[in-house]
């Protein structure tokens, strides 16, 4: 008789260590939850509930580890996001979604956070990366707005390598679709550079033409010969970069229009 009472004892207390060690955590998983340690308290709901008569509201622990699931996702999402590691960002995001279709939450604040982190890259300047957060709020997040900025963000990615002078976007990381959009942005870059020119070589040579109509200078003179040297040599100048600008985009109307116009005046 003895002995089972020993064994009734060793069973309560055994009960009894379990029940008090599920109370302990669940208190711990409550403090984490307030203090918005999300998956501590995620962990320590799902320790609670691997605990043997645990003695805790099973279903209320399980619906609150259902609601932590896709926040941690997002705040996953976020972080990547703020890392700027888009990809990692996007590939949490749309995993987030299939598993939680029912969250609209998701979708739309994946859309505003790659869209507020592009607008941060654009003002520094980052535009490549500003150009593809745009770009995944866009596409796969149909952000009406994004598509707007993201063409400006590849403008000024195509200036920066007109301004390098290059003649080629395949070592630009982006999309087929941008590559596109960025091969007629570096045409549209050399236009605008051949135009420049070409309007400083007229400048040089209607002022020279001007004090030759008011009696200054000769046609003959030296002086008016160097005006002219100096002004063949901006539309030189200019029809180098224009024909970069035919090689990126042969229908590019205005590089066309521009290059006849400096042959004519050479």
């Amino acid at each position: 008789m003895k002995k089972v009472v020993l064994l009734v004892v060793a069973v309560c207390f055994t009960v009894f260590s379990f029940a008090q060690d599920a109370a302990e955590k669940m208190n711990q998983a409550n403090e984490a939850l307030q203090n918005k340690e999300y998956v501590k308290a995620l962990e320590l709901y799902q320790e609670v509930l691997a605990i043997p008569d645990h003695g805790q509201d099973a279903e209320g622990i399980k619906s609150t580890i259902n609601q932590l699931k896709p926040v941690i996702a997002k705040d996953d999402a976020s972080n990547a996001i703020d890392s700027k590691e888009y990809d990692k960002a996007l590939e949490i995001y749309k995993a987030a979604m299939t598993e939680f279709p029912d969250d609209e939450s998701i979708a739309s604040l994946a859309g505003v956070k790659f869209y507020n982190a592009g607008i941060v890259s654009y003002k520094a300047k980052s535009y490549l990366e500003a150009a593809k957060c745009f770009t995944i709020s866009e596409v796969d997040f149909k952000n009406d707005k994004a598509e707007k900025y993201k063409n400006a963000s590849l403008k000024k990615v195509a200036e920066d390598l007109a301004a390098e002078g290059k003649t080629s976007v395949e070592e630009v990381d982006v999309c087929a679709e941008n590559k596109t959009i960025l091969i007629s942005s570096l045409a549209n870059a050399y236009v605008m550079q051949g135009n420049e020119l070409y309007k400083k070589g007229a400048e040089v040579l209607s002022a020279a033409n001007q004090k030759v109509n008011d009696g200054a200078m000769s046609t003959a003179d030296d002086a008016y010969a160097a005006e002219v040297a100096k002004a063949k040599k901006e539309f030189v100048a200019a029809i180098e970069v224009l024909d970069k600008a035919l090689a990126l985009d042969a229908s590019n109307a205005n590089a066309t229009k521009l290059l006849e116009a400096c042959k004519a005046v050479q």
